[in-house]
């Protein structure tokens, strides 16, 4: 079921979402029901990471595929994942930086410095215990993702002065001047 989409403005966005209680009756039923409602919005959208926040959920979900753009970036062939409670275990001082997007923003991009590479634990839509280094591409778009978990969107990590270029069409966004091909939330 393809759910909306919470944009700039909706409160769930800037709360830290919650641990999945993993052992709780049903919990792998429910996240599995969850995450396949995600992978269905994300593809309707044309994006290619997802937190739980983002359609309403303030639990430690995302989803990630990097797939449709391994013919550019080899390394994401196969790249596609669910977290569950991811948590961040290392990230390398080196710093890079890249222009990202969000369908949570729709039509804004601006660059964001992040470490190069992280190291990651997370359960898989399994429930089964997780662990891996990611760098490039796929490094930045599980950043992104938890980020949303704990109520930062990428244009928090843009420099004051470009976030002070961006504040009219964030408020364009806030206050429902906007347009998307995809289903979104009433704020």
């Amino acid at each position: 079921m393809v759910l909306p989409i919470y944009i700039y403005g909706a409160e769930i966005l800037r709360g830290k979402a919650k641990e999945v209680d993993l052992s709780a009756e049903g919990a792998g039923d429910e996240l599995k029901k969850l995450i396949s409602d995600m992978w269905e919005t994300m593809e309707k959208a044309d994006g290619v990471g997802l937190a739980a926040p983002q359609v309403g959920k303030p639990i430690r979900v995302l989803i990630v595929d990097g797939t449709l753009l391994a013919d550019d970036m080899p390394e994401l062939k196969g790249f596609k994942r669910a977290m569950i409670n991811p948590e961040l275990l290392e990230e390398s001082k080196e710093m890079c930086e890249y222009n990202e997007g969000c369908l949570s923003i729709p039509d804004i991009h601006a660059a964001v410095e992040r470490p190069g590479s992280i190291r990651v634990s997370y359960y898989d839509a399994d429930l089964k215990k997780q662990e891996e280094t990611l760098d490039g591409f796929a490094c930045r778009m599980v950043q992104h993702e938890m980020d949303h978990l704990d109520g930062i969107l990428f244009t928090d990590r843009t420099p004051p002065i470009r976030k002070k270029m961006l504040q009219s069409k964030l408020n364009n966004i806030k206050t429902g001047k906007v347009k998307t091909h995809y289903r979104i939330a009433k704020l």
